[in-house]
């Protein structure tokens, strides 16, 4: 499909520098301190593009240069039944997995498509490195099967005790690698091994949440929202593990402010995660930017426990200016916590009231919104967003589904050199 680049340009969130995007930066090099970069779009107006298929119909916010095949867009509907439940007049929520009855289809039950096709389609067609890409599941799924159906070359960094999460309806393309830390490693050994990979030139690290297109991907949640508000939402829900997805919601409020069209409030953003994985939580509740000290093992055993794996990043952009912190402190927000007999509550609620299942990581939202609603934080008629990050994984997998096996499983300790050398021999 003929598509004309989106035009932007790159901002540097610390100091307001302006300055082009050279294809693939991540960082301001003229920074002087540690700083996300924001895209800065020539449209300041919301506008999507009913000529556009998917995800892309929010093309005019995205900072891509193409169009990929098979993607869909997050859907957004005034709740009825845990509306009712909870005692809320206006709460509306946004999907992002299997549910075709709501017009919902992302193939691997995640938001995480929502970075997938984002961030591959800021790549450029001409392109010879090779991607990278770290994950402790669900970011995993969406970009191997994203890359898979449009021929994109990737290695995947995973903990292999979160591949169970690599299931797919029909085997997977072979331009798609998949490599693993041994048992006992978590999200921050995948990270580590993809660090070591990128050392050499051919391969490319995709940035996590320095990469401008994988946030503006997942912001198309709160664009799909005020779309079928009408406005910018009161208060705003979802689980977090490094706390991109409320960053990028973050990120979306401000460039709707600016429209103009859809009101000048910040959403009260709130945020939960699974405990006892609880660094950000921990450090917010602490009232500090700096991440309270976290030991390593400690987090491993954490990460262990929690049902919510997604949400157990160690190395979460909590702290740089455009980070976390500064989103909870620009909106007023908050960070709750889910055991994991919450989350089998709200996954058992959910089902019953909305219809379908979801993921353990979205039911850490639903509890705190719940919390939220007892504690008096979200009143009767609040305008709020819910968002739900995945589900329909019993709908999706009961068509049949395959196993992704790692094509290679290496210990994070391993010389940069040794591992660069066994995944060269994959391709």
């Amino acid at each position: 499909m003929k598509f004309n680049p989106t035009k932007y340009k790159l901002m540097n969130v610390a100091d307001g520098r302006l300055f082009e995007d050279r294809g693939w930066t991540l960082a301001d090099p003229e920074s002087k301190t540690a700083s996300l970069v924001r895209a800065v779009y020539e449209n300041k107006q919301f506008t999507p593009r009913e000529d556009l298929p998917g995800l892309y119909r929010y093309a005019e916010w995205l900072p891509i240069k193409r169009i990929l095949k098979k993607s869909c867009a997050p859907v957004t509907y005034h709740s009825k039944g845990l509306g009712k439940h909870l005692g809320l007049d206006n709460l509306y929520i946004t999907f992002s997995g299997y549910n075709p009855k709501i017009g919902a289809k992302f193939q691997t039950c995640s938001f995480k498509e929502t970075e997938a096709f984002s961030v591959c389609a800021r790549m450029d067609k001409k392109e010879d490195r090779i991607l990278v890409v770290q994950s402790a599941g669900n970011t995993a799924r969406a970009f191997a099967q994203v890359c898979s159906d449009n021929n994109i070359p990737i290695v995947i960094c995973i903990p292999l005790d979160s591949q169970h999460d690599l299931w797919f309806q029909k085997k997977l393309n072979s331009c798609v690698k998949l490599i693993a830390a041994p048992h006992g490693c978590d999200y921050y050994d995948a990270i580590r091994l993809g660090e070591k990979l990128c050392e050499d030139r051919r391969y490319m690290a995709e940035g996590g949440a320095k990469n401008v297109a994988r946030r503006d991907g997942m912001g198309t949640t709160i664009l799909s929202a005020v779309e079928a508000i009408g406005h910018i939402p009161d208060a705003y829900f979802q689980a977090v593990g490094s706390g991109t997805g409320a960053i990028a919601a973050w990120e979306n409020n401000l460039r709707l402010i600016e429209d103009g069209r859809f009101g000048s409030n910040k959403m009260k953003i709130f945020v939960a995660q699974n405990k006892p994985f609880t660094l950000m939580y921990d450090t917010w509740k602490a009232h500090q930017r700096a991440l309270v000290d976290l030991d390593p093992e400690v987090g491993r055993r954490a990460a262990e426990v929690i049902l919510a794996k997604v949400l157990s990043n160690r190395k979460p952009p909590f702290s740089l200016a455009g980070g976390l912190f500064d989103t909870l402190e620009d909106s007023k927000g908050d960070v709750f916590l889910a055991s994991n007999d919450d989350i089998i509550y709200w996954i058992l609620q959910f089902r019953n009231l909305e219809g379908y299942d979801i993921l353990p990581a979205p039911a850490c939202a639903v509890k705190a919104l719940a919390q939220a609603v007892e504690e008096g934080r979200v009143k009767k008629d609040d305008v709020v967003m819910l968002n739900i990050t995945g589900g329909g994984t019993l709908s999706a997998m009961a068509k049949g589904y395959n196993l992704k096996e790692p094509d290679l499983v290496l210990s994070p300790d391993l010389p940069a050199d040794e591992i660069i050398a066994k995944v060269d021999a994959l391709f």
